[in-house]
């Protein structure tokens, strides 16, 4: 179905010949399966236009993607003199990004807790949208961020996308809200994800592109990432998504807020790092800690990369507190690069970043003292309160 794209990315000889230059983009991917740097390869459209073909938006996206733009929007606001127009009026229906402001502002309270911290559907919601784009690589036809993964039965079908069912509902009923508004489902899980990133506290603010196709054909099988997988395996999968070494890396970090549900049952509710809710770089040296605390809870597929000569020492970069503004920058580029993956047409994409919440730049946990007993071992019963951002209670026990 999305044969034109796969065209555009997928080197052959006489394709090459139709379109110079295509031979250095597939040498560029191949070079970065075991190298290091960040991902630089183009993608859809961007491929075979010129630069005089591009809009602004092609333009920005371009530079993004060959690492040479800016993939956060830390500034911008979506401000309005008299308010946010209500939705389907004249004033809302004249401004593309007008209606993702009015989804921005209802997604946004739904994914944090009392605490401040992000919750459980806020993590699923970054993982669904990974799922729904990383079906598809340069050797399939998959159609990657294309809605598939909530169209479909694919939540509920696959063991890859087991615990995603609620995130796939919540997105169904965001779609079926504002479709009449010519949002589009695929645009919706991405946009979602990208609030849910930037409501996290140090979550970076990535830029967001809307203009994505729906298609409800389900998404070929073994293109996503396991727990258990090698390092090799893990490097080459993405490779064969344009995604280099040093990407992975910077995208495993999403792991810094997360809390494992199925992996290992007995120990449901244990996060990858101390700070659960956060999006900080703890998760980068608690993964190599052989100290961490008790309740940290370490994937053998991130001790793996964690471990690996081609990225231990982007990995160890990205363990010292202070690389939080530089890990923020990689994951923002690597993961607006997901968020493309089998978008044919990215030159008329339509940039809405504006309408995203703004960044959380600092965060203090309200209840650290109780939240450290927790990860010692110390206080079982918390476990619902963390899965939600709640503020666990001085006096629990």
């Amino acid at each position: 179905m999305r044969a034109s794209f796969l065209l555009a990315v997928v080197c052959t000889a006489g394709f090459t010949t139709a379109f110079p230059g295509m031979d250095k983009t597939m040498s560029e991917i191949q070079a970065r399966q075991g190298g290091s740097g960040p991902s630089t390869a183009l993608l859809g459209d961007l491929v075979h236009l010129s630069d005089r073909q591009l809009t602004r938006t092609g333009r920005e996206i371009k530079a993004i993607l060959r690492g040479t733009g800016n993939p956060q929007d830390l500034i911008s606001h979506a401000s309005y003199f008299l308010g946010t127009p209500p939705l389907g009026s004249w004033l809302c229906n004249i401004d593309t990004c007008c209606v993702w402001k009015h989804i921005a502002d209802e997604m946004a309270p739904a994914l944090t807790g009392t605490a401040g911290r992000c919750n459980d559907l806020a993590r699923a919601l970054i993982r669904l949208a990974f799922h729904d784009a990383g079906t598809w690589d340069i050797h399939s036809d998959g159609t990657g961020a294309d809605g598939s993964i909530a169209l479909t039965d694919e939540c509920d079908r696959t063991p890859e996308n087991r615990g995603l069912g609620t995130a796939c509902d919540q997105v169904r009923t965001w779609h079926a809200k504002y479709a009449s508004h010519g949002v589009s489902m695929a645009d919706v899980i991405q946009f979602a994800a990208q609030v849910a990133t930037v409501v996290c506290p140090l979550g970076p603010r990535i830029r967001f592109f809307a203009g994505r196709k729906d298609v409800a054909v389900a998404g070929p099988r073994g293109l996503l990432p396991g727990p258990f997988d090698d390092a090799d395996r893990i490097i080459d999968m993405f490779a064969n998504k344009t995604i280099s070494a040093d990407g992975v890396v910077a995208l495993l970090g999403a792991h810094s807020a997360s809390q494992q549900h199925s992996i290992d049952v007995d120990r449901a509710g244990d996060p990858q790092d101390s700070t659960p809710g956060v999006w900080d770089t703890e998760y980068f040296s608690e993964t190599l800690d052989d100290d961490a605390p008790a309740r940290v809870f370490k994937f053998q597929s991130d001790l793996n990369i964690a471990n690996d000569p081609r990225t231990h020492a982007t990995w160890r970069s990205y363990a010292d507190p202070s690389a939080q503004s530089s890990w923020n920058k990689a994951y923002a580029a690597e993961y607006i690069r997901v968020s493309l993956l089998g978008v044919p047409e990215l030159n008329s994409m339509t940039e809405c970043s504006r309408a995203l919440p703004p960044s959380r730049g600092s965060f203090d946990a309200p209840d650290q003292s109780q939240l450290d007993r927790f990860m010692q071992g110390l206080l079982d019963t918390a476990t619902d309160l963390l899965f939600n951002g709640d503020v666990i209670p001085a006096d629990l026990q």
